[in-house]
């Protein structure tokens, strides 16, 4: 990790304004100082020099909206120590930004996750660190039909007063809530939460398609993981899979591992949605950066092989999928272009959050959050506010 002040030269770089073949950057107070070709380059003499081989990209950092855990840790542990350690790990794979996802479980331990995730969010980030931008709560406001991996026993109708409750428990980081509109109350809080600028996503839900455009006019705007727990697409009930992909309100999210969703699917998708509207996400649980194994998921055994990640009677729990891989994957699967990759994993979720003043893209005066791949888009190094957090070769630290 290096506070000095960072100068990356002689890559392609992905720009707000376009691309610059044999560009540079600096990194200058945390902030991105200068961009520009390598021929109007000039005084390097103060700066922590990086002479990048030519076949190399940088790309703004990625964010990424919706993940439980990685190395271990997960949001629910509701220790200060596993909110570091993904801070900590997620640069690995190029992510910059996210927002710590909860889960359905019983209240005490939701809100104590909550008080965690909005005290460290408030007071404890570190620089050299992913930077926690909000918390993602998924659920418990969801359907039972749809349950997935969230546990049925603790699911509960939308609550408006609960959810207040919450925010301030927080001390107002919820940014994104996952809840089923079609159940009682859910009308009410999504009111509610589009007054008070946090996105509400349909997820885990068995609504029609009806019932989610009543949503979108009541301040619906995001959907959770596409095709997953959801009413999928029938030509007489086009149901949440066919609202997501026709209506224009709604931001996507989409895991694109090929094992959530086939290629086909995120091909689908990507056709139907374009770069602009659809979210590269993870859902990554504890055990990515692990080996094969049993670990825990809110008190339900997961088994973890060949990339999947499952109950006991199959059910898909969240994934080991990582940032850099959906970006790749993206790319082979959609066909989409490398700006249009970077729409999906940095830029829409910076706008929809609001941020899009600092993060998102490259461009002056923004968050130094930059990742720099390599001629197969692997990361080789990532600056999370000008700070080293990751460089390729220090995957065992």
């Amino acid at each position: 990790m290096t506070e000095k002040n960072t100068l990356l030269k002689n890559a392609t770089l992905y720009t707000e304004s376009g691309v610059i073949e044999n560009g540079y950057i600096k990194l200058v107070d945390h902030h991105i100082s200068d961009v520009g070709s390598m021929e109007n380059l000039t005084a390097e003499d103060d700066f922590n020099t990086f002479n990048l081989p030519d076949d190399y990209k940088i790309i703004p950092g990625m964010i990424d909206v919706h993940i439980h855990g990685v190395n271990g840790a997960d949001t629910m542990d509701a220790t200060p120590e596993a909110l570091k350690t993904m801070a900590k790990t997620l640069p690995r794979e190029g992510t910059t930004s996210f927002l710590a996802t909860t889960m359905t479980q019983n209240r005490d331990a939701i809100e104590k996750a909550l008080l965690n995730a909005g005290k460290f969010i408030t007071d404890e980030q570190e620089p050299g660190y992913a930077e926690i931008i909000g918390i993602h709560l998924e659920g418990p406001f969801i359907n039972k039909e749809r349950a997935g991996a969230q546990p049925i026993e603790h699911i509960t109708d939308p609550n408006l007063e609960l959810f207040k409750k919450w925010q301030t428990i927080a001390q107002h980081t919820i940014k994104l809530v996952t809840l089923a509109p079609e159940q009682p109350g859910a009308t009410e809080l999504i009111q509610h939460l589009k007054t008070h600028n946090v996105i509400a996503s349909i997820g885990h839900s068995d609504a029609t398609f009806e019932q989610v455009e009543l949503a979108i006019q009541e301040g619906l705007s995001h959907v959770t993981h596409l095709y997953n727990q959801m009413r999928g697409l029938h030509h007489r009930e086009p149901g949440v899979v066919g609202a997501a992909l026709l209506k224009e309100e709604l931001m996507v999210e989409i895991i694109s591992d090929g094992i959530h969703s086939r290629p086909e699917a995120v091909q689908l998708a990507f056709q139907a949605k374009k770069a602009d509207r659809l979210v590269l996400i993870t859902d990554a649980m504890r055990a990515k950066c692990l080996k094969s194994g049993t670990y825990d998921l809110g008190g339900q055994k997961v088994t973890v092989e060949d990339d999947r990640a499952f109950l006991e009677d199959g059910t898909l729990a969240g994934s080991v999928l990582t940032m850099d891989q959906a970006f790749k994957n993206m790319i082979e699967f959609s066909g989409c272009s490398i700006p249009e990759a970077i729409a999906m994993s940095s830029t829409n979720p910076a706008k929809e959050l609001g941020l899009c003043n600092k993060k998102g893209s490259i461009a002056i005066g923004k968050d130094a959050d930059v990742v720099v791949l390599d001629e197969e888009n692997k990361v080789a190094m990532t600056f999370c506010k000008g700070y080293l957090a990751f460089q390729k070769g220090d995957e065992k630290e």
